[in-house]
Formats: structure tokens, C-alpha cells, sequence
């Protein structure tokens, strides 16, 4: 494998990152068209899944389109669904080589794609960073593989594990700079999940601020009983960001109908043991169409996520004060024995933020189809 193969896909991969958040439920693919040395066309995954990142690399690389090498961050789409297959306009665009860095894992598509193409004569490569490909696109192969999206964790707290003072004072722990990084991290998910203790107790936005006019990530609240303040900030602002409540099939029909009728979106979700059942959560968001959630607490929430195993990646800020065993936990109950029944993360990234540390962990299993993270 040539080294230009790879600096070619560092480059589809670093485009295709530009639309995550954005294109559900579709994939957020990255494409270049080179031309000789010459990137040509470039093109990534519009706002809500169209146009694909290929149709837009063809259209800006026009007739130098021909004769040229494509790459792509996922197998080209062989079906036709609101658009004609992308398989298909590379081959009309008259390429001769497709450089892909992983096969699609929904079935109308999964090797449909290459064998278009070289059914036409174009030389395929496969398998070009496909690792980091397989992580960018983690959330869409979740979705169609086990039908939920990525959760990503979000935890910050003091150096004790702590989220507020005894009396429940928890603005701010972490500093400006921890603060926008979040943010930053929003814009790349599609929604912002919280519970309804959270909701409740905070009040909270659940935007994205101080990057300039962007758009907006959908708002989940899971609220078993659907008891949230209707004068709160998610109620007033439903009409401007979408508010998605996730509740048990027992929810109040008064509660259900001011909800909606405040313009948020109600998905009945199966409960368990009396609390809603986070698997068939997840399931439901999926069938939504769902592919990458971030999830900031409650510790109820989080603790619940953890316990069914369905947390993919946990994000932590730690800020350099102690708060002693009366703070408020950042995690509610778990009922663990021993250290063997809790789940295992990967460090992969830590680095300070302003005054705190950020760091990163994931946890990979086989079943989830997802690799462990790749230096580009």
C-alpha cells in the first residue's frame, strides 16, 4: 500500500469527520478525487444525509473527474433509495480507481458497491485505514448492525468523582475551557441525552454555544413518569430545538399531551423492573434513526448505561479540586461485589484543558464490529 493511499484517506477521513452530527441517519462519509498529485473534487456527507460526499467531490472535480483516483471513508452505496446509487456516478464519471477504507455493513449496499465497480473495470482497494474508518463510522454500523446508536459518557467532576456540594452546588467544577470542548463534542453527535432528575434539577439548554451559528443537536430527555417543568428552558425552546422525550408507556396522557402540544417528540419506551429499560431505550432512538449520542447524566442515567453495558466511550473531565465523601457522586448505585463484574475501559487519549485533564476511554468488544482506536 502506497504511501499517497494513505495521505489521500487521512484527508477523506478528516472531511467525512466535518458532517458527523449532521448526517443521520446516514453515515458521514469523507471523499477526495485525485487527479496525478492534485486533489481535484473534494466532498463530505451533507445535513441530513444528502447529498453523498462522492456526488459532491464529482460535481466540483467535473471533467478531471475522468481518468482519476477516488477516495472514500465507506464502500460506495450500490441502492437506489432518495438518489441514484454513488457506485454509479463513479463509474459514469469514467474513474479508473476507487480506494474505499471499509465495506458497508448495511446489507443493501455490504460489497454491492465494489462489485459495480469493478464490474465496469475500475481497480478497487480496500482496507486503507480501515480502523480509523471503522471508529468514525462506529455510530451507523451500531445502528444497522445492532439497531442503537454510540453512546459516548460524559463525566466531570472533581478529583474525588464529585459533581456538586453537599448542598448541590455544581456551577462550575470545570473551567471555560472544558466548558467549550463540550460543546465542540455536542456538535459531533447527533443528540444530547440526559435524564430527568438532571433536567429537573439544572434546567439545563443542552445547545451549542459560542461556536458561531451551528446547527443544533436533537435534545433526549428519559423521563419514566414524564413529570419535567413545562416552564423550563427545553419546553420553551422546543419549537426552536428539537426535544425528544423518552418515557414509560405509563406516562400521564395530560403530561403527554402538553408535551406535545409544546412541539416536543414522545417515543413510549419499554420499562423494566419499574425504570425504563435503557437496551430498549437505545433500540427505539436507533429506529429513529439515531446513530451517535452523547450522554451528560444524571448518575442514575449513567450508572444504568454502564450496567447494561451500553456505554461504547466514556469522556472525562477532572478538575483539580476535592470535594469529600458529602459531594454529590457522579455515578448513582451500581451494586458491584467485585472489581471483575464492572465493565473495562481503554485509555486512548488524555491531555489538560485549561486548568483540568480531559481523558478518553473506550471500550471495544467483537460482537460490536467496532476496532480500537488507530494513530493517523
Amino acid at each position: 500500500m502506497s504511501d499517497p493511499d494513505h495521505r489521500f484517506m487521512r484527508a477523506a477521513l478528516a472531511l467525512g469527520r466535518r458532517g458527523q452530527g449532521q448526517t443521520w441517519p446516514n453515515p458521514a462519509v469523507g471523499c477526495v478525487i485525485v487527479r496525478g498529485a492534485r486533489i481535484v473534487g473534494r466532498g463530505w456527507t451533507q445535513p441530513g444525509g444528502r447529498p453523498h460526499a462522492e456526488v459532491l467531490a464529482l460535481a466540483q472535480a467535473g471533467a478531471l473527474a475522468k481518468g482519476a483516483t477516488v477516495y472514500v471513508t465507506l464502500e460506495p452505496c450500490a441502492h437506489v433509495g432518495k438518489t441514484p446509487p454513488c457506485a454509479t456516478a463513479l463509474i459514469t464519471a469514467g474513474v479508473s480507481r476507487v480506494v474505499a477504507a471499509i465495506e458497508d455493513s448495511d446489507v443493501r449496499v455490504s460489497g454491492k458497491g465494489f462489485a459495480m465497480l469493478r464490474a465496469a473495470g475500475i481497480a478497487v482497494t480496500t482496507g486503507v485505514l480501515a480502523q480509523s474508518a471503522a471508529q468514525d463510522h462506529a455510530g451507523f454500523f451500531l445502528k444497522t448492525g445492532l439497531g442503537r446508536p454510540w453512546v459516548t459518557l460524559k463525566l466531570a467532576n472533581s478529583f474525588d468523582g464529585r459533581i456538586a456540594t453537599a448542598s448541590g452546588e455544581s456551577r462550575w467544577i470545570t473551567g471555560p475551557e472544558a466548558r467549550r470542548a463540550v460543546h465542540s463534542m455536542r456538535m459531533r453527535h447527533d443528540a444530547v441525552m440526559v435524564g430527568g432528575g438532571t433536567a429537573r434539577s439544572d434546567d439545563p439548554d443542552l445547545t451549542i454555544r459560542g461556536l458561531g451559528t451551528v446547527p443544533q443537536p436533537v435534545r433526549i430527555v428519559v423521563s419514566r413518569r414524564l413529570d419535567l417543568p413545562l416552564m423550563g428552558r427545553l419546553a420553551r425552546s422546543a419549537q426552536q430545538v428539537p426535544v425528544w422525550i423518552c418515557h414509560g408507556r405509563d406516562a400521564d396522557a395530560d403530561l403527554c399531551s402538553a408535551w406535545s402540544g409544546l412541539g416536543a417528540r414522545l417515543i413510549a419506551c419499554p420499562q423494566s423492573a419499574g425504570q425504563m429499560d435503557m437496551g430498549g431505550v437505545l433500540q427505539a432512538l436507533g429506529q429513529q434513526g439515531m446513530t451517535r449520542i452523547f450522554c451528560e447524566g444524571g448518575a442514575a442515567l449513567s450508572a444504568s448505561l454502564l450496567l447494561n453495558d451500553l456505554v461504547d466511550e466514556i469522556v472525562g473531565f477532572t478538575a483539580g479540586l476535592v470535594l469529600g465523601a458529602e459531594g454529590w457522586p457522579a455515578l448513582g448505585a451500581m451494586g458491584y461485589d467485585r472489581l471483575a463484574d464492572a465493565a473495562r475501559f481503554d485509555l486512548y487519549d488524555t491531555k489538560s484543558v485549561g486548568g483540568d485533564v480531559l481523558h478518553r476511554w473506550r471500550r471495544s468488544s467483537p460482537e460490536r464490529g467496532v476496532a480500537g482506536p488507530e494513530t493517523l
